[in-house]
């Protein structure tokens, strides 16, 4: 039996591109979850340049919000060298662009395994004493689709929002996987980079948060097992707002890394 990320990622090639649909389990405030369609549009990518399969760096404009259903991918060579390739995409709904991205893409095995770093790993307590989606207390409001595909763990000290008491620091971190239990792959870090509530709900704004543009860097095949993930922001201005995220493999090591902009939740 296979998972369904890959099931909901997967892209057929037609004279236009490559087609794709949208799976309704990935949708959140309304609209379907960025990171999700950053991973549909790498695996038509890595399609287009299948000797080279993995992002190495993708940087994506968010044009108009994506909905469930058909959507068409067009994909573009601007160079293809030796070891990495450069391409072109776009994600569009009829006559709609959602989304258009450039992207370098590459085979990370090919790469020297010294992921080296003066980042710090994320200091998260052991799975059993995080918070699971479904310890939110009786009253919270539904849980979106989105969340029904992870399994996440949140650091206690990072749900105070949940109950109406944000620390203010601007920090969300949890342990991560798939709700299948599928091992992270480098396509797949692209959609963990935007799959953590906003970090603005550790600030006391609560409501979907659509990405302007997000720039993802994947820097290594990732170990498999859980995963750690820390958001933060440490500025609000304009209405909009900064969300640095890493990823961690099971093996200490920094494996993704990305910041996007983002529009500040409106007042409910």
């Amino acid at each position: 039996m296979g998972h369904e990320w890959d099931a909901h990622t997967a892209v057929e090639a037609t004279p236009d591109g490559w087609s794709a649909g949208l799976d309704p389990g990935w949708v959140v405030g309304g609209a379907v979850n960025g990171g999700y369609l950053l991973g549909v549009i790498g695996r038509a990518i890595a399609e287009t340049v299948p000797d080279k399969p993995d992002p190495f760096a993708v940087s994506a404009y968010y044009v108009s919000a994506s909905r469930p259903g058909s959507a068409t991918v067009r994909t573009r060579v601007v160079r293809d060298g030796g070891s990495t390739a450069t391409v072109a995409a776009e994600l569009s709904q009829g006559e709609d662009t959602r989304i258009t991205a450039l992207a370098t893409y590459g085979d990370l095995s090919r790469l020297p395994d010294d992921v080296r770093t003066t980042a710090v790993e994320p200091d998260l307590p052991p799975l059993e004493e995080c918070f699971a989606t479904s310890d939110a207390p009786a009253g919270s409001s539904r849980t979106p689709p989105l969340m029904e595909r992870f399994d996440m763990r949140f650091d206690p000290a990072c749900v105070g929002w949940a109950l109406g008491r944000p620390s203010g620091r601007g920090l969300l971190q949890a342990w991560f996987r798939l709700a299948d239990g599928r091992d992270p792959d480098p396509l797949q870090l692209l959609m963990v980079l935007d799959a953590l509530p906003p970090v603005t709900f550790d600030l006391g704004h609560m409501g979907w948060a659509p990405t302007v543009e997000l720039t993802a860097h994947v820097r290594a095949v990732p170990a498999p097992g859980w995963l750690k993930v820390s958001h933060r922001t440490r500025n609000v201005a304009g209405g909009m707002f900064e969300e640095d995220c890493e990823v961690w493999d099971s093996a200490g090591r920094l494996v993704a890394q990305s910041r996007q902009l983002a529009r500040f939740p409106r007042p409910a």
